[in-house]
């Protein structure tokens, strides 16, 4: 009787015994720090620095170059002073009382367009340029020469497809396609559609050219706001 008293006593030790040993293991485990390893992925695009973009303003035209324009003879004998008080006084001599045609332009100063009109049927529409500072004269005028490539000695400047259609003193004022400076760029490109001339009215040098061949000397001019 004793002796199985003994036993179950040391069974029940052994017993607690373990259980004590595995919960001890069980904590350490559970409190040992787990190191995650991150994983890498392959690249699969490029990393570029782009410089940004600056903006760059258009340059102002100006009237700056003085030097004589260079043009062989025969342009020139084509070419006609238009700041000339001879060639003023014979345009005035030669200007056309009547016009049978039903041909007319028109110029609208305000908005700063044309018309161009055969009998009641608008032919052209243009954008175009008038004088800055209201330079431009209103009024009813006519078409009173024509030259192909007209020369203004005050601003040194070409102007092609002239129409002259009234005289401001010693001065003719016309109508006539983007200037030409001497070193063959083209003066006032990109700014039609403003007032830009001293004057004159400007049309872009393709409308300029099919102006030029369309109108004969004495077709009505009218300029109006």
């Amino acid at each position: 009787m004793t002796s199985r008293i003994v036993s179950m006593i040391l069974g029940l030790l052994i017993f607690i015994i373990g259980a004590v040993a595995w919960t001890v293991t069980t904590s350490s485990k559970a409190m040992t720090p787990t190191m995650v390893v991150k994983p890498t992925y392959a690249k699969h695009f490029a990393v570029a620095e782009i410089a940004k973009p600056t903006y760059t303003p258009l340059p102002t035209p100006t009237m700056a170059p003085t030097q004589e324009p260079t043009a062989t003879p025969q342009a020139i004998a084509e070419a006609v002073i238009v700041d000339s008080p001879e060639r003023a006084n014979a345009a005035e001599e030669q200007a056309p009382v009547n016009y049978s045609g039903g041909k007319k332009i028109l110029v609208d100063i305000s908005e700063q367009h044309m018309y161009v009109y055969d009998g009641e049927q608008l032919v052209y529409s243009f954008v175009s340029s008038t004088g800055m500072n209201n330079a431009t004269r209103t009024g009813t005028f006519s078409v009173l020469d024509k030259i192909p490539n007209a020369y203004g000695a005050t601003w040194n400047i070409w102007m092609p497809n002239w129409l002259g259609i009234y005289w401001a003193g010693s001065l003719e004022n016309g109508i006539h396609a983007l200037p030409i400076l001497p070193n063959g760029a083209t003066l006032w490109a990109g700014f039609l559609g403003t007032p830009i001339s001293y004057g004159c009215v400007v049309l872009d040098t393709y409308d300029a050219q099919l102006l030029y061949d369309w109108a004969e000397v004495g077709v009505p001019v009218e300029i109006q706001w």
